[in-house]
């Protein structure tokens, strides 16, 4: 049923407004071929003309005129275009001309037609919007009324609004002044090709004056998952419906008209009405209640504070929740299904939340700008969370936590989501960065204090000086590594970059070099420069350079003379990384060489693209460097590097002194030596590997693994290294060496040769396995509680077991899954839990995998639901990975956000990869019709299912696919292509070279 048929027709008449009712029907229609030619024309006074002899003079006069004005327009066309072309030339010298133009006064330029132009014309600033909403959650559509009090800044005749998706019914602009009236509107139309809605008056508004724009609409709540969404989820057998906001970055105009730029912050006072059997929630608490005799609320929310479009938000639904109230008066609520509450699963997250806003509110020194704070648990989300102001939305397993089934790996997961968008609530909602070009201005400060945030929460688990470097660091140095890398800060020239800088650039290469900011700075001073930044920018917006001059300050003010933009311009303005080689002299005065250069794994890139490599990449390098010998280390010392190739004095050496780079791994760079240093390295590791912190014997660890892989040192290298590992008593290094050899296990495990290298692995893993043992159950079936190191520890060498064949760990994941089923009591330690089941599935027979399936449907917790699904991904049937692969975008059986992990885990498979590379190709309108707009989905997507690809065959296949698909995410192609392209040059070179060594080697 239509809409209209649904409330009754709720059309206007526009004639009253002077709107042409043949070009408009409820507000909509107009052809993108009116929106070239409109103009607006000023009204003409109709007379009477009787005499003759005036009508033919007057059209002679008109003759003339015609044939003067269009000499001076071709004129005026041929100059125009000159001038255009010498605007495009000089906007391409400057980074703030490409998407900027518009805010430096250049507004008469786009008064021609400025919806056409990516960014909204700089003529208007709202300031406050009134937005009303009735919510129908019985057919999921909801009617609006929004009213915009706005200024305007140079005198137009256009308000241009984003809109996308909406249905208008009624628009009524009027002056705000002491004369107020209803201003004429010449005509109207949506453009949606820069999801814009225009409305054109006959006259302009004026320099200085306050204006509204009233603006009733109504549209869908679609089953989507961004703008105003619904989600479902089951109770008591009963499906039950929900509806919620998802705005970042660029859909609050899929919910209302408005300026969804986060420069455009304004305030916001929202009402929702709706069937009182929901409730609703909004940035702000509810000020006003009132109920209709209808069966209907009406909840009034209070005023926001100055905010960007894309933090508004609210819910509809029948959820209940747990409160709690900091020192400080803030009520923290966490609203979710009336069973998790009652099971007391989100009660972890709503204590840590207590926790942490108090922990920020002692770090920046600003104290959080709301009274109240709402964690909201969605069934379905786009991602993990969003920060909006006030309202926090988490999908169900980053929030509810079941501490009976959950894993340590899982809480710790769910902790870190947390704690970072408590952060946002200063980095990204109070000082939000001018343009998306500067994302990671919050996604980078989010994603540090994850790490910090964590460790105020639980000191022991160390994660800032540990977990950091393998989760954070070493991921992201594989993306930036890449000849398809980027800047972090990057030019936005239209719509589609916009989803684009939402990336793992963004995210952990911003956090990697905030840390390495805060070493140099010291934490004092780092802390001192961001108070200054976010006092000084609070409720309003903010550029990297404003934060590089508070940072300088704070420098400044310790007696430290260092320009922090002239050294973090270079990190941030150029992609990718240097590697800093370290080579001993021959010379008697104890002097090393530093060189610097561009790291890349494709060194054919070079040849291929000459332009972009031949460039100069230079860094300002922060290298802490110490030296040492079996015995000892010696204290480190910072060097700056700036120049391609330099020499330093560093302390007497002898020829048994080795020289350690980048101490703790602070710095955002590899480190490399000449060969008889990595042999001093490797048999220190090998006698006594404690003289080397943890983080830097995970540090060689991936260093020595990535050089190896692009062609930087010898492949029998980082096998070499990795022979100390039956000594390791520390979870870090362990993890590290997991992680390269997974990268290794993509590329072999279909070679010949294959279990020389599995062996291999298992020969290094077998003592610390026999040691460790598995998790021990006590007697009253639960599971003994060991310190988080050695948890980790245990659990990293039994997957490593199980994944690379050490028949004990096989027998044991069976016995364990036999148990449960025979006993239909779960006794698997939850720590291992996704190891045991996906071993089991691997192993078993069908039935298993039914038993699993039958559990992933019954279960109701949901960090068990996740690893359930996971597990059957591990079978190596086809036709039940083929089966789960349909099931999973066919029904509703599986939520919309874990379809992908399903195609993943499936591609992780050996047995299952060739069917998810063709389920993927099969279905990709379907996936990118579904998840294209989502940040990080397609991009997660594609390169889950195309990085196992490492043949000639496999390449041709991805080039062939992406040039008949038309290629939709160009660069998670490109980034495909590129990491394929590696995989296969990986082979031709290096293959034989590693299988050699490893027939040789005394450890294999």
């Amino acid at each position: 049923m239509s809409l209209e048929n649904k409330r009754g027709n709720k059309g206007l008449s526009f004639t009253q407004m002077g709107i042409d009712d043949n070009n408009m029907r409820n507000g909509r229609g107009l052809s993108d071929q009116w929106a070239d030619s409109v103009v607006v024309r000023p009204r003409t006074t109709e007379r009477s003309i009787t005499v003759h002899k005036r009508l033919v003079l007057g059209f002679a006069i008109s003759i003339l005129t015609l044939i003067i004005v269009t000499v001076i327009g071709v004129l005026f066309s041929i100059r125009f275009k000159e001038c255009a072309e010498d605007g495009s030339s000089r906007a391409g010298n400057g980074s703030s001309a490409k998407f900027n133009g518009s805010r430096d006064g250049n507004h008469k330029d786009e008064e021609t037609q400025p919806w056409r132009h990516l960014r909204l014309p700089a003529s208007l600033r709202p300031r406050h919007y009134d937005l009303r909403l009735s919510v129908y959650m019985d057919n999921f559509t909801f009617s609006g009324e929004v009213t915009i009090e706005f200024e305007c800044v140079y005198s137009t005749k256009f308000i241009v609004l984003h809109m996308d998706g909406l249905e208008v019914e009624k628009v009524v602009v009027y002056s705000d002044n002491r004369k107020p009236g209803v201003m004429r509107i010449h005509r109207q139309f949506h453009y949606p090709t820069n999801q814009v809605y225009v409305i054109a008056l006959h006259r302009e508004l004026k320099h200085m004056k306050t204006y509204k724009v009233n603006i009733t609409f109504e549209a869908q709540i679609e089953n989507e998952l961004l703008g105003f969404f619904r989600s479902s989820y089951m109770m008591y057998g009963d499906r039950r419906f929900m509806a919620v906001t998802q705005f970042s970055p660029t859909h609050a105009r899929k919910a209302f008209p408005c300026f969804d730029e986060p420069i455009y912050k304004a305030t916001f006072r929202v009402i929702l009405r709706h069937d009182a059997s929901y409730l609703s929630l909004s940035n702000m608490p509810v000020e006003a209640s009132i109920s209709d005799d209808d069966g209907w609320v009406t909840n009034h929310f209070s005023r926001t504070p100055r905010m960007s479009t894309y933090y508004l938000a609210w819910a509809v639904c029948n959820f209940t929740y747990r409160e709690t109230t900091t020192d400080g008066g803030v009520v923290i609520r966490l609203y979710a299904r009336p069973n998790a509450i009652q099971s007391g699963s989100g009660d972890y997250a709503l204590h840590i939340t207590k926790r942490l806003l108090q922990f920020y509110e002692d770090y920046f020194k600003v104290k959080y700008s709301l009274p109240k704070l709402d964690l909201l648990a969605v069934p379905k989300h786009p991602y993990a969370a969003m920060e909006n102001w006030g309202l926090s939305v988490f999908v169900e397993q980053k929030i509810l936590l079941d501490p009976e089934v959950s894993s340590f790996s899982y809480q710790m997961e769910l902790t870190m989501v947390v704690v970072h968008e408590i952060c946002h609530q200063w980095f990204g909602d109070l000082v939000t960065p001018v343009w998306w070009e500067d994302v990671w201005l919050k996604e980078g400060f989010a994603h540090y204090f994850e790490y910090v945030g964590t460790d105020f929460l639980f000191p022991k688990w160390n994660m800032e000086k540990q977990r950091f470097l393998t989760d954070v660091l070493h991921e992201v140095m594989l993306l930036d590594g890449l000849a398809s890398s980027h800047p972090i800060s990057q030019d936005v020239y239209e719509a589609a970059d916009i989803d684009r800088v939402f990336d793992w650039i963004a995210y952990k290469k911003g956090a990697a070099l905030i840390r390495m900011l805060a070493n140099v700075m010291g934490q004092q001073v780092f802390q001192k420069g961001l108070n200054d930044y976010l006092m000084t920018h609070m409720y309003s917006n903010a550029a990297r350079d404003d934060l590089w001059n508070k940072l300088t300050e704070a420098m400044q003010t310790e007696g430290k003379d260092i320009n922090i933009k002239e050294v973090m311009d270079r990190w941030t303005l150029q992609m990718g990384y240097p590697v800093v080689t370290i080579s001993k002299n021959d010379s008697l005065d104890h002097s090393v060489t530093i060189t610097q250069e561009h790291f890349i794994y494709n060194q054919d890139a070079r040849v291929r693209d000459p332009e972009l490599f031949n460039k100069s990449f230079q860094w300002q390098i922060p290298l802490t460097l110490a030296v040492g010998n079996s015995t000892f280390k010696s204290p480190e010392v910072t060097l700056w590097i700036s120049n391609k190739t330099e020499t330093h004095k560093v302390g007497q050496m002898e020829e048994d002194t080795w020289l350690l780079g980048n101490i703790n791994q602070t710095g955002y760079f590899r480190v490399n030596y000449d060969l008889h240093n990595w042999r001093l390295l490797i048999e220190q590791l090998m006698t006594n590997p404690e003289i080397i912190s943890v983080g830097n014997r995970a540090g060689l660890i991936d260093d020595v693994f990535n050089l190896a892989r692009a062609g930087y040192l010898p492949q029998n290298v980082p096998l070499q290294i990795i022979c100390y590992l039956p000594q390791e008593r520390e979870f870090l290094p362990w993890h590290a060496a997991s992680r390269s050899l997974y990268q290794l296990d993509k590329l072999l495990d279909r070679t010949e040769d294959y279990t020389l290298f599995s062996d291999f692995v298992l020969k290094q893993v077998a003592s610390r396995y026999h040691k460790m043992g598995w998790p021990s159950a006590l007697t009253d079936g639960s599971i003994m509680q060991a310190s988080y190191q050695t948890e980790e520890l245990q659990r990293e060498v039994i997957m490593l077991a199980c994944s690379f064949g050490n028949k004990q760990c096989h027998r044991q994941a069976v016995s364990l899954i036999s148990d449960w089923i025979s006993s239909n009591k779960n006794r698997i330690p939850p720590n291992v839990r996704d190891i045991v089941y996906c071993t089991g599935v691997s192993l078993m027979d069908e039935d298993v995998w039914e038993f699993i399936w039958m559990k992933f449907h019954s279960s109701t917790a949901i960090s068990e639901k996740k690893i359930l699904l996971e597990a059957l991904t591990c079978s190596d049937n086809g036709f039940l990975l083929n089966r789960l692969l349909n099931l999973s975008l066919s029904s509703d059986l599986v939520p919309d956000q874990d379809v992908i992990d399903v195609i993943i885990h499936v591609g992780r498979n050996p047995h299952g990869r060739h069917l998810a590379w063709r389920y993927f190709r099969e279905k990709w309108d379907i996936l990118n019709s579904r998840y294209g707009e989502a940040l990080f989905m397609n991009s997660k997507l594609i390169s889950g299912v195309t990085e196992f690809l490492n043949t000639e065959s496999e390449l041709n296949e991805l080039k062939e696919f992406i040039q008949i698909s038309g290629s939709g995410a160009g660069p998670a192609f490109a980034r495909a292509v590129e990491v394929v392209e590696a995989n296969v040059r990986w082979h031709t070179l290096y293959e034989r070279q590693f299988f050699q060594w490893l027939r040789k080697s005394p450890n294999g």
